[in-house]
């Protein structure tokens, strides 16, 4: 397959790039009247949306193009099926855009396991309603910036083109740890023709039809069909956006008492349930201990099976290493063997900060919500975020011997009964961790279209351009 010719500018740079920034503010609209919000989208491109004199400091959507100093912001855009409809839309074009992302999140909600206290009735407002339209994705380097570029944003669309139904709020934490205190951000597919990746991945590269529409997928001879016209859906792709929260005392809990029941070290258990030690190290790369002497950019840099990507790989098919069933195994199982042909076409790129302070074990139950904001890209939101959460999330199917167990992080564990196998190998039987619960509960969820430049071009300047 020819390396493709990615056009760079046209396509929204998250989807291609890490920004590496500790600052996210998500700005949840609903479309007031069609032609003045589609004029606001249309001047994130070429920047007129400022005040007259000022077009060098209005805020501009991020694109791919490379940077030699890294800007101090990065605005990106997320259209809902509803939001494109509300923006005028034609109907061919609205009938041309899958049938999930037609149907939404929360149509969709129970396929991904977002059941019980995850399902949409207990959801923050407004992500159970129709009229969550954009969503504007703000990431910053200062909080400075972070204000000045959300004013100026607000005066741009304050006046009658849409109104403005919540704001979340993401920051990094310290090492670029998750809450669950898991060093986080290594694992994100290498894209064909995409900018160099961040972190070294040994992989073979996604082909650029895996998160981008209109080139080759990860299938042969087959690319995902584009949104109609092709100035709409190409160099576009989808995102499930996500609110998480996490409930870092009953994973410590958990990890406390599963250390009592096994006799294991809490630590060990935490990495056989991630597959990573909490430091970032793969236990495929030290199954015994978090070897920090393993430099960051070797981190992700290991595969389950022997490869051609890595034909010296320990084979641990049996997980005596990392457990099939781990978090990490499930949602990248690299070159082994399982359930929907094969690790690796289902890849999905992951964008977001955690929100909400540190946890502090000496105050555990100080009543503070702290999780995720999340997105999860791909052309599919079927084929990647949704059989991710499915298949592999929350079905024991995923791989031989797992039996009824599901992700021991993410996974909807609700059910009484929850358990997580860890292989041993001087063991005949594997050690069956009970008592698990469901540690990650949805708050809110979006299924977006993230359009390219062209494509915001060409939806501001709808009714005038031929809708077919």
């Amino acid at each position: 397959m020819t390396m493709p010719d990615l056009p760079y500018e046209d396509i929204q740079g998250l989807i291609l790039r890490t920004y590496a920034m500790p600052i996210l503010r998500v700005i949840v609209l609903k479309v007031e009247q069609a032609e003045p919000a589609r004029q606001f989208l249309g001047g994130l491109v070429d920047g007129s949306n400022g005040s007259a004199g000022t077009d060098n400091v209005a805020p501009k959507l991020a694109t791919a193009t490379d940077w030699t100093v890294k800007p101090q912001y990065c605005l990106n855009v997320g259209l809902t099926y509803t939001g494109l409809a509300a923006l005028g839309l034609p109907a061919c074009s609205l009938a041309s855009f899958p049938e999930e992302f037609v149907a939404g999140a929360v149509a969709r909600a129970e396929r991904v396991g977002d059941t019980g206290e995850s399902s949409p009735e207990h959801w923050k407002d407004p992500f159970a309603s129709p009229d969550l339209h954009i969503l504007l994705l703000l990431f910053a380097q200062t909080e400075d910036v972070l204000a000045q570029v959300t004013a100026r944003l607000r005066a741009a669309y304050s006046h009658g083109a849409m109104s403005e139904l919540s704001v979340h709020e993401a920051r990094s934490l310290p090492e670029s740890k998750a809450h669950f205190g898991y060093r986080d951000g290594f694992a994100q597919p290498s894209i064909d023709g995409g900018l160099p990746s961040a972190m070294p991945d040994v992989l073979p590269k996604a082909p650029a039809g895996e998160f981008l529409l209109g080139y080759p997928s990860q299938y042969a001879d087959f690319s995902y069909p584009m949104p109609a016209p092709a100035a709409l859906g190409r160099n576009g792709s989808f995102a499930a956006f996500r609110i998480l929260a996490q409930d870092c005392h009953g994973f410590e809990q958990f990890l406390a008492d599963a250390a009592r029941q096994t006799g294991l070290d809490p630590e060990l258990i935490a990495a056989k349930l991630c597959g990573r030690w909490r430091n970032g190290v793969p236990l495929s790369l030290s199954p015994h201990f978090a070897d920090e002497q393993i430099p960051m950019e070797q981190r992700n840099s290991f595969d389950y099976v022997p490869s051609d990507s890595v034909p010296d790989a320990f084979d641990d098919a049996r997980g005596y290493r990392c457990p099939l069933g781990s978090h990490i195994r499930r949602m990248n199982p690299r070159s082994s063997v399982v359930a929907g042909n094969g690790g690796l076409k289902h890849r999905i790129i992951r964008r977001g900060l955690p929100y909400g302070p540190p946890y502090d074990p000496a105050n555990p139950d100080d009543g503070i919500e702290r999780g995720l904001l999340g997105l999860f890209i791909g052309v599919s939101l079927k084929d990647q975020f949704e059989f991710l959460m499915s298949d592999w999330s929350n079905k024991g199917s995923f791989a031989p011997g797992l039996r009824n167990t599901r992700d021991p992080v993410i996974g909807n564990n609700s059910a009484p009964g929850a358990t997580f196998l860890i292989p041993m190998e001087n063991q005949k039987h594997p050690v069956e961790l009970t008592g698990l619960s469901r540690f990650v509960t949805c708050r809110g969820a979006a299924y977006c279209f993230l359009p390219s430049a062209t494509a915001l071009r060409y939806i501001s300047a709808l009714p005038d351009v031929p809708l077919s």
